[in-house]
């Protein structure tokens, strides 16, 4: 991992990973730092304190925006030793408490082929569950400066968080918005993900700086348009499942091309056969 954190608004830096481009948010306070994501191995972990180290000297807490390994295997580095507070969701606490092993071992499989360094490097890293679990909210005081944690719904995951620096006026996405490739609807909820998006509007104004998960800083048009897209897809999804259409059928009509599409579908038609 090359580079440190860049400043985007005050007192709120973000750090961009080169290899799948996942965004690292680090929010500094009077009194305390918040880190947004932990990359995806103790290697990437232990470059990624070191970049912390060069902007602040407070203590650190740690939010993860969901359970995906390269939001969240770095924990054990970042908050091991000395411990450290570590929020999330609580079904991706669960996740990482009780099927580690599954993650890691999904994690492997999608990695192996592409980049097979980074996969072999999370196969070694001891995995971490956060320490404090968010249902709907949680408002985090880290002196002087409050930062708002909110489960906006089922979107990317079942366990997606946001997280709100009002008086910076940044919102951190997490993988509910994308910016370098389409999201991606493995593990998703596609009917749902639209609401998820309006619900994290909601926190936004006109000039509000929007991380998402992967990719460039976008502003609330771009999440605007993708909220669109979103809503055109679960449109499809729910036209085409009424209709008895097969996911193909809808995955070529819809947005964010057909392979994303196709996978959104699947997903979609799990959810309304009520079994997703």
């Amino acid at each position: 991992m090359t580079g440190g954190f860049v400043e985007v608004a005050d007192r709120v830096h973000l750090l961009r990973e080169p290899l799948l481009r996942v965004n690292v948010t680090l929010v500094v306070g009077d009194d305390e730092a918040l880190l947004v994501d932990t990359l995806s191995s103790a290697a990437q972990a232990t470059e990624l304190a070191a970049a912390v180290r060069a902007v602040t000297d407070r203590p650190l807490t740690l939010v993860n925006t969901h359970h995906h390994y390269d939001h969240c295997f770095g924990n054990a580095v970042l908050a091991g030793d000395p411990p450290r507070p570590v929020y999330a969701h609580a079904l991706a606490v669960a996740a990482l408490r009780e099927e580690p092993e599954r993650l890691r071992r999904e994690a492997y499989g999608e990695l192996r082929a592409e980049h097979p360094a980074l996969a072999a490097e999370l196969a070694d890293t001891p995995l971490l569950a956060a320490t404090h679990t968010v249902h709907t909210e949680t408002a985090l005081d880290l002196g002087g400066r409050r930062v708002l944690l909110r489960h906006p719904g089922r979107g990317h995951t079942d366990a997606d968080l946001v997280v709100h620096v009002p008086d910076a006026d940044v919102l951190v996405a997490g993988d509910l918005v994308e910016q370098s490739g389409p999201p991606a609807f493995e593990d998703s909820y596609p009917l749902q993900w639209p609401d998820a998006v309006a619900d994290l509007l909601r926190l936004t104004t006109v000039g509000t700086v929007v991380v998402p998960g992967h990719g460039d800083p976008v502003d609330v048009e771009f999440v605007r348009d993708q909220h669109a897209e979103l809503a055109k897809l679960a449109w499809l999804i729910r036209a085409g499942h009424t209709g008895g259409a097969p996911p193909e059928r809808v995955a070529a009509e819809a947005p964010f091309g057909a392979r994303a599409a196709l996978v959104a579908a699947r997903r979609g038609y799990l959810e309304l056969d009520g079994t997703a």
